[in-house]
């Protein structure tokens, strides 16, 4: 990202990436960055076993370091700690056999190079052969593997780690990069927030600033370089805005807007136990989407009503073969039953396109477009034995609670009727080896994520038990817009006529057949959408965690007639302009 440098006087402003919400105001103290200088020499033959010696015996120092990160976990917040235990575990597993060691054992061997440029090289020809992946998933593995690595450098080279316990009470950390480690132990009462030259929204760091809720902001090249400890320093962890020696009336403006956050986050805190209700009687259901099983918990406490939308890739990422049926239904199980009797709606493996598993490499063949190739449901049933064990594995989960079976890409009836009886297949071959899988099937639902599936919803509520409706790909299908090419991404627009013409479409389409129909993509968790999309007659809307507060003070501060009128008033405009000023009008009445 370019830095955006502004100077006013003496005031200096920067643009970065707000991870974690959040306004944070104290005196900065920067940390050195601590580049490692890693030396780069030839070894002799008769070299290479010491060298080996020497490398493992830097991967067992490694170890003891991350098992001690271990123990420190006992005294974070529950949340916290179940997140860098995650993160740690990973680690530990990389040191011992993985794809870096074995690459830097054949490095020091083939090539005779010492063990810390081995480690440097190895890394870069990993993240090289991923460099060109559009997915934040792999982004954030890149960069585990990178923090991996830089800790063995450091223990053959016995250089110091970043310290941090140093800084004042009140304290904004500046530092070229911190690692997700480092974001856990800092304590949320001491240190006011943190800024970084490097990293972005998805990863361990940023997971961890959000679960401690330390205002944050990253990706901002030369910020630890252009700041000096003591500068006064304002991190909006919200806009990704850092300000420098501040003036006067920007530090004024900036406390009045961390005195309203911290109000509005109380006041959020308190509607956790109340139900999403409108103001005239109509109960709205708020679901949360996971991505990973340890988020169920943030769910839970954020007073979600159930999972609309149970992500299956992380089951098969991250390793070199896919899961098997046990392990699929072990971890299903769990979070079936981590959610106390409220519904789980599982999602079939949607890799493909953009979405990497290592796991699925060798069933995968490059596509010369792979946003249209064979991705999703498409993936699945031409993988008819990954498919089965998947399947096997929900219909097994079923019988620990409710749960729901949602198709992902789905384009054709014949798609659905073919999971039907793959199902039906499974589930009589399951009850005869004695396996429990519930009084009942559960229902199969399909996502509307291609315009034609929305065009044909009529035909394909006929076969399904549900719809979910994928507004991220559903607009970019329709609008052919790639939201990662900023070429064209200012031209993705939800409120296109189109879009919401489909939505509409699907929303009838489930009425008419009376069957629900739930809303799972960025829409849903955008309090300014919420609105417009309970006129259109969606019911259930899915969201990540952190977004269901703010969508149940919106859902309890609407009248659903009046927003009924109002989306039908915005349904008969054609310009996008007209029809965002028709919602923002009726938002900031309510």
């Amino acid at each position: 990202m370019k830095t955006d440098a502004k100077t006013t006087e003496r005031e200096v402003i920067f643009d970065g990436v707000g991870v974690a919400a959040g306004i944070a105001i104290g005196p900065a103290h920067v940390v050195e960055s601590g580049t490692l200088n890693v030396p780069d020499y030839k070894l002799a033959r008769n070299q290479v076993p010491a060298e080996i010696e020497r490398f493992h015996a830097a991967l067992e120092r490694s170890r003891i370091q991350i098992e001690k990160l271990r123990g420190k976990t006992r005294n974070l917040p529950p949340a916290v700690a179940e997140e860098l235990g995650f993160l740690l575990d990973a680690h530990l597993q990389m040191l011992a056999g993985s794809r870096l060691v074995r690459g830097v054992e054949r490095r020091i061997q083939e090539d005779r190079r010492n063990a810390e440029a081995a480690i440097q090289s190895e890394i870069s020809g990993i993240v090289r052969g991923f460099a060109e992946l559009d997915d934040t998933y792999v982004a954030a593995r890149m960069q585990d593997i990178r923090d991996v690595g830089t800790r063995v450098i450091r223990s053959l080279t016995k250089a110091q780690y970043q310290e941090f316990k140093m800084a004042p009470k009140g304290s904004v950390i500046v530092a070229s990069e911190i690692t997700p480690a480092d974001t856990a132990l800092m304590e949320p009462g001491e240190i006011a927030g943190f800024a970084t030259d490097m990293g972005g929204a998805e990863g361990h760091t940023a997971i961890m600033a959000r679960s401690l809720e330390l205002p944050a902001v990253l990706g901002v090249p030369d910020l630890a370089a252009s700041i000096n400890s003591g500068d006064s320093l304002i991190v909006d962890g919200t806009t990704g805005r850092i300000v420098v020696n501040p003036l006067h009336e920007t530090l004024q403006l900036y406390r009045n807007r961390r005195s309203r956050l911290l109000r509005q986050r109380r006041r959020l805190k308190r509607l956790r136990t109340l139900s999403a209700v409108t103001l005239d009687d109509t109960r709205v259901a708020l679901h949360a989407n996971l991505e990973l099983p340890r988020e169920i918990d943030l769910a839970i406490a954020s007073g979600a009503e159930g999972i609309g939308l149970l992500r299956t890739e992380f089951l098969f990422m991250n390793r070199e073969t896919p899961p098997d049926e046990e392990e699929q239904y072990a971890t299903l199980r769990k979070l079936v039953e981590g959610m106390n009797g409220q519904p789980v709606t599982i999602r079939t493996l949607d890799v493909g396109g953009e979405k990497l598993a290592y796991s699925l490499g060798e069933h995968m063949a490059e596509s010369v477009n792979p946003a249209l190739g064979l991705r999703a449901i498409r993936f699945s049933l031409r993988q008819p034995k990954l498919f089965v064990s998947q399947v096997a594995a929900i219909l097994r989960a079923n019988a620990h609670g409710p749960i729901r079976m949602l198709l992902p890409m789905i384009s054709t009836v014949g798609e659905v009727k073919e999971v039907r009886e793959i199902a039906a297949r499974v589930r009589r071959r399951l009850r005869r080896r004695g396996m429990n899988v519930g009084d009942q099937m559960p229902p199969i639902g399909v996502m509307i994520e291609v315009p034609g599936a929305a065009l044909a919803a009529d035909a394909l509520a006929g076969v399904s038990d549900f719809f979910a409706v994928g507004t991220n790909d559903l607009t970019m299908y329709t609008l052919a817009i790639d939201r990662s090419d900023e070429q064209v991404a200012h031209l993705y627009d939800p409120l296109h006529p189109a879009v919401l013409r489909l939505i509409q479409c699907s929303a009838q389409a489930a009425l008419r057949a009376r069957i629900p129909i739930s809303l799972c993509g960025e829409m849903a968790g955008d309090p300014r959408y919420t609105a417009l999309l309970l006129g259109l007659g969606v019911r259930e809307l899915s969201m990540s965690s952190a977004s269901l507060p703010r969508v149940k003070q919106q859902v309890r501060s609407l009248d659903l007639m009046a927003a009924t009128r109002r989306a039908e008033m915005i349904m008969d405009q054609a310009d996008p302009d007209r029809i965002e000023i028709l919602l923002d009008n009726f938002n900031a009445r309510i």
